[in-house]
């Protein structure tokens, strides 16, 4: 019988132990792990990690000409990536990690994205950053709340002077009030909402890559203050207008429908 990774009770007694200091972190809630998951798996990860030059890769057309984020590429779509990535990302959507999720989080009803959307596997090169920001909050294909994101990183010796750390900064996305080396196989999980402001906007140096895999996590309902029309990432403050149903709708986003309409054409 295989197993999952996440059957180990040693993640049922981490999300127990840290829930409290978890939900008390600043600016938002927030907590890294080191050694998160067991060390061969990390290092069979990493191996067969794609090349930041594969074709596997979302191709941008504005790759190379975006002020807020460069020399970075991403992949979601499972089809594009190796056997063993498309197997533990089913982990990372699996019962136990939810149980897992909710148990540190204190957010009940959580509910993966089978489409990664968003997520998947993350590259950036040497120069590379992601300028600060906040996420996109809603998921029109599932018709869900974003609640929580999850990254896993996986470059062996990525080290403080190679950059790349993630920022979280505060409401106003001015202070930076908690700072994360990239380090290998450890993983951040933090709360995402309208004014959780992170990113590396301090470029990674030197000839190494920065690679994660990212994850997001949804729920059906979320606190009433805390619900603001569907917006895109965000590198700037996010204004709470008048709820505008019809912005939360399937129909709304042209990208969730094409999902459904390109799996009708395949051949």
């Amino acid at each position: 019988m295989s197993t999952n990774v996440f059957d180990n009770l040693k993640y049922n007694r981490l999300a127990i132990r840290n829930h409290q200091y978890y939900k008390k972190a600043k600016p938002f809630p927030n907590i890294k792990f080191q050694n998160f998951i067991e060390k061969n798996l990390a290092y069979k990860l990493f191996k067969n990690f794609p090349n930041y030059d594969d074709d596997c890769w979302i191709d941008h057309k504005k790759y190379g000409r975006n002020k807020n984020t460069n020399y970075k590429k991403a992949q979601h779509d499972e089809r594009f990536l190796p056997d063993i990535f498309r197997n533990f990302l089913r982990s990372l959507n699996s019962k136990q990690f939810i149980l897992f999720l909710e148990t540190l989080t204190g957010i009940n009803g959580l509910i993966p994205d089978p489409y990664f959307i968003g997520g998947g596997l993350h590259i950036a090169k040497e120069k590379g950053y992601l300028n600060t920001h906040v996420d996109f909050n809603w998921h029109h294909k599932l018709q869900l709340h974003r609640r929580i994101n999850v990254l896993i990183y996986l470059t062996p010796n990525f080290k403080k002077k190679n950059g790349g750390q993630l920022e979280l900064r505060n409401s106003n996305n001015k202070k930076i009030i908690q700072e994360y080396e990239p380090t290998f196989n450890s993983c951040l999980i933090f709360n995402t909402d309208s004014k959780s402001f992170h990113g590396h906007p301090n470029p990674v140096k030197g000839n190494i890559f920065r690679r994660v895999i990212n994850a997001y996590y949804y729920t059906a309902n979320r606190p009433k203050n805390e619900i603001y029309n569907p917006t895109f990432t965000k590198y700037g403050k996010v204004i709470k207008n008048k709820i505008d149903p019809k912005k939360f709708k399937i129909t709304y986003s042209p990208f969730a429908q094409k999902l459904l309409n390109d799996y009708k054409k395949l051949k």
